[in-house]
């Protein structure tokens, strides 16, 4: 598992037309921007691609699209999130006739879980698929926390490949990286969500990075990977920073206007559209666009980046 599932695998962005449709073309060019940065892996239909927004015909077309265009050049992690178990069986089965290499589901949400649950959830999952299984702690989406020790028993059993965690709780993540370790546990990929920490948790001994920032500079995040596997951890850490400040696109809208899931994904897609990477910058409703000075704002953020 290890060797399948490590480096860099960002999280797709899903362009749109302007009547809100997945534009094949652009996730296509997207795919292949991804690729040719060396990146080790794609995740669609996670939180950047706006899973919560996509009607599951739609996400049907990300998957296939995405599939197709990789055609095998690396492992596609699809995102299988929904509310509770029978309904994320649903999108499991899709994924394994689409050709998913690997699935990505969080704790059920809405229903109010104990972990005792949310752990059944995951084994009950397990019984219905030969795909591997990654868990996904994203509190701020699903308003739950993944206990660790849940996390490392599920992973012993042999119930989930792996982790990616978006939960910001950077002690809980070196705990459960430590129980790999203490455990034995060298198959079980541990991969960090967070862009700004990347220098650091490789370091500490996590698998990868699944940063959504990735959409707009995947090359910069493969760079702090190699420079780390070379041991050269001056040369990460100058990286890392670049994309520090490269990440502030994500706050040139302020709260007061916007939600911070739309403020990030649309400072990615506009990003990624002034890059050629997609047509549209278009998010899927209720969200709000940026403004001609928040775009403004991005550019200049991208040409200090030297990216544009």
């Amino acid at each position: 598992m290890t060797a399948t599932f490590a480096g860099v695998i960002p999280p797709l962005c899903t362009p749109f037309h302007d009547d809100f449709t997945v534009d094949t073309g652009s996730l296509r060019r997207s795919v292949d921007f991804q690729l040719n940065a060396g990146v080790h892996g794609v995740f669609i239909l996670g939180s950047s691609s706006e899973v919560a927004f996509l009607p599951d015909a739609q996400r049907r077309t990300v998957m296939e699209t995405t599939i197709d265009e990789v055609a095998g050049r690396v492992p596609v992690l699809v995102g299988c999130i929904d509310m509770t178990t029978l309904r994320v069986a649903e999108h499991v089965r899709a994924a394994e006739a689409a050709g998913a290499a690997g699935i990505v589901v969080t704790a059920p949400y809405y229903t109010r879980t104990h972990v005792a649950e949310i752990e059944r959830h995951f084994r009950l999952l397990r019984e219905l698929t030969e795909l591997p299984i990654f868990a996904y702690d994203i509190p701020m989406a699903v308003h739950t926390k993944l206990d660790g020790e849940m996390v490392l028993r599920l992973a012993e059993d042999g119930v989930i490949a792996g982790l990616k965690d978006s939960s910001g709780d950077d002690a809980g993540f070196r705990y459960v990286l430590l129980g790999k370790r203490d455990r034995g546990l060298a198959d079980f990929a541990v991969f960090t969500g967070s862009e700004l920490v990347v220098d650091s948790v490789l370091a500490m001994g996590a698998d990868g990075v699944v940063p959504g920032l990735g959409n707009v500079d995947p090359a910069g995040y493969v760079a702090i990977y190699d420079h780390v596997r070379a041991g050269d951890l001056a040369a990460a850490s100058a990286e890392q920073e670049r994309l520090m400040r490269l990440f502030t696109i994500t706050d040139v809208a302020p709260p007061s206007r916007m939600g911070r899931g739309s403020a990030a994904l649309g400072a990615f897609k506009a990003a990624m559209k002034m890059r050629g990477l997609i047509d549209n910058a278009v998010m899927a409703p209720p969200q709000l666009p940026l403004n001609d000075e928040e775009l403004v704002r991005i550019k200049d953020k991208l040409v200090a980046a030297g990216l544009l």
